[in-house]
């Protein structure tokens, strides 16, 4: 077969061409390529798909495939194949990384040693012991987030569309509705998949809720938070700070020297990359550029996943196939 492998890192075509020998790496473009592999940051709409006459399969490697027209790739019969785990720990391990600086104001301190200075004014945190940490989505690596709250003796309240009461009870947590998690956690931090009935949950009409001066983490989607009223929160102090890996519309973000000189076709889209910048300027707000999953160990997952889904499908044998 054919693949047109869209690389993220240069050491990643070495490793796959080392994991895929009956597979023929073909430049970007080829008509001739039969699967096309990609990252969340390089979508796959219409456009994309009829560059490759040919392609039977996609194969992203990432779990989420919102970056990819399914509808689309269905017409033209083409399948798609993700990377369903990769990252539990990896994710959850970032963000508590975030959890940790916003509570210890980690990069207010290091800039200002930076700009030479040691003085410890206005650089109190407070402790995680003892507070309540709410965690949307508790799939793999919501999970694995609880045991990492628990383990730094955080209560935990978990809020999800499916309840395990089995699993409540083995790790440690409480079940509870959107709300009352709101109202009741100091931290909290996202780990649901982007779908359209997660699309802006956390939104206008309930972020007024969240307990006043709390920190709310985004490891997932950027659109799972409306920024409007994110923005909105951190300026009338319902939250004190936010970890945020991931923003809305963050391509836009990557493309913006364009989008200054040519403009922008959805006005709503490009006030929430100016609500962006507010964001990225907040000294109480970190910005990651969609890193959490982003560890060597990770990658190699991903990747080894990635061939042995090309392979078979190349084999008649597809898995994790895209339902």
């Amino acid at each position: 077969m054919k693949l047109v492998y869209i690389a993220k890192e240069e050491w990643e075509v070495a490793y796959m061409q080392g994991k895929l020998p009956g597979v023929e790496l073909v430049a970007e473009g080829d008509p001739a390529a039969e699967v096309l592999s990609v990252f969340v940051n390089h979508p796959v709409d219409a456009a994309e798909m009829a560059k490759y006459p040919a392609l039977k399969l996609i194969a992203t490697r990432s779990t989420g495939v919102d970056h990819i027209d399914a509808a689309e790739a269905k017409r033209r019969g083409i399948a798609i194949a993700s990377v369903p785990s990769y990252g539990v720990n990896t994710v959850a391990e970032f963000a508590f990384a975030l959890i940790l600086a916003l509570s210890r104001r980690v990069c207010e301190a290091s800039a200002r040693v930076k700009g030479g200075s040691f003085s410890q004014e206005g650089l109190t945190g407070f402790d995680l012991a003892g507070k309540t940490i709410g965690i949307l989505g508790c799939g793999k690596i919501g999970q694995h987030t609880v045991r990492i709250a628990k383990g730094f003796d955080m209560r935990v309240l978990v809020s999800d569309a499916f309840k395990n009461d089995a699993l409540a009870q083995e790790l440690g947590f409480t079940y509870a509705e959107l709300p009352e998690l709101l109202a009741q956690s100091d931290v909290i931090s996202i780990h649901v998949p982007y779908l359209p009935e997660t699309h802006h949950l956390i939104n206008k009409n309930n972020i007024s809720q969240i307990k006043k001066g709390a920190y709310l983490v985004n490891t997932a989607r950027g659109a799972v938070v409306e920024t409007a009223c994110l923005v909105e929160a951190l300026q009338n102090g319902t939250l004190a700070g936010a970890g945020l890996d991931v923003l809305e519309e963050e391509g836009d973000m990557q493309d913006e020297m364009h989008l200054l000189a040519h403009g922008h076709p959805k006005q709503e889209e490009l006030e929430v990359m100016m609500q962006n910048h507010y964001l990225m300027s907040h000294p109480r707000v970190i910005v990651t550029p969609h890193v959490a999953f982003d560890t060597r160990e990770a990658v190699e997952r991903i990747l080894a996943t990635t061939a042995e889904n090309i392979t078979a499908f190349a084999a008649g044998t597809p898995t994790n196939l895209l339902a």
